[in-house]
């Protein structure tokens, strides 16, 4: 004869040691929206990339000795930004997560600063550093065009149009000025280590010693570094309030 069955069944214990399996565990997105693949983005990426590369193979071809070209802040930026808009496009292309805001804005920031300082200080007509014009190569003159006017157009471009907003943190702006305090040390180490009379024993007419003092020259670096800082910032505050352009598929 069998035991009736209770209308109420007992909790049964749980096992100790062991969570229970019933939660709710978090999903990852791409376990729920199928990465899309990005070609026309990665095309975008790569002619950019390609563009940088151009102007930095014809500055080391015709600017003198490479070494010297390589010390040039324009040229780091440039080579810089190649890779990671290589990777970037990789990445696109085989829908993949995206870069980190870090990288990817650092990036853009040194690119957009090697523009800037040329086209305000050194090409500018009222200031002081401004270098005379016409001198190089036609070859030399599309470079410098290449390196200070397209390719920060196009990495900004990049940026606004292709790139998803809210990845960029006020936090990141002081790290970003780590490598332009870096290359301030080492422009200086340079130039000492050079005998005087060298010709561009500084790189950089602001950063020059021997016209300026260390005084002259360090309150530029400190005017500049603020400038930098404050473009960092600006640089945050709009990814964080631009459209999302991604909500179209490229």
């Amino acid at each position: 004869m069998t035991a009736p069955i209770p209308r109420d069944i007992p909790d049964l214990p749980a096992i100790p040691g062991r969570p229970s399996t019933l939660l709710p565990t978090p999903v990852p997105a791409g376990a729920v929206v199928p990465p899309v693949r990005r070609p026309l983005t990665a095309a975008f990426r790569l002619l950019t990339a390609l563009l940088a590369l151009t102007g930095v193979t014809i500055e080391l071809l015709l600017s003198g000795p490479p070494l010297r070209t390589l010390s040039h802040f324009t040229i780091q930026s440039g080579i810089l930004l190649a890779l990671v808009l290589l990777a970037s496009a990789r990445r696109a292309w085989t829908a993949r997560r995206p870069l980190p805001g870090t990288l990817t804005g650092a990036a853009l920031l040194y690119v957009a600063v090697a523009g800037l300082v040329h086209h305000l200080l050194l090409a500018g007509a009222a200031s002081p550093f401004a270098t005379p014009a016409g001198t190089g190569t036609a070859w030399q003159t599309a470079a410098t065009h290449i390196l200070h006017t397209a390719v920060p157009i196009a990495a900004t471009l990049d940026w606004l149009l292709l790139t998803a907003p809210g990845h960029l943190h006020l936090r990141q702006a002081a790290a970003w000025l780590l490598y332009p305090l870096a290359y301030l040390a080492f422009s200086l180490g340079r130039g000492e280590l050079l005998l005087p009379g060298t010709q561009d024993r500084y790189l950089y007419p602001f950063l020059d010693v021997d016209d300026h003092g260390y005084k002259g020259v360090l309150g530029n670096a400190l005017l500049l570094g603020l400038a930098v800082y404050a473009l960092a910032v600006l640089l945050v505050a709009v990814d964080h309030i631009r459209p999302n352009p991604l909500r179209r598929r490229w």
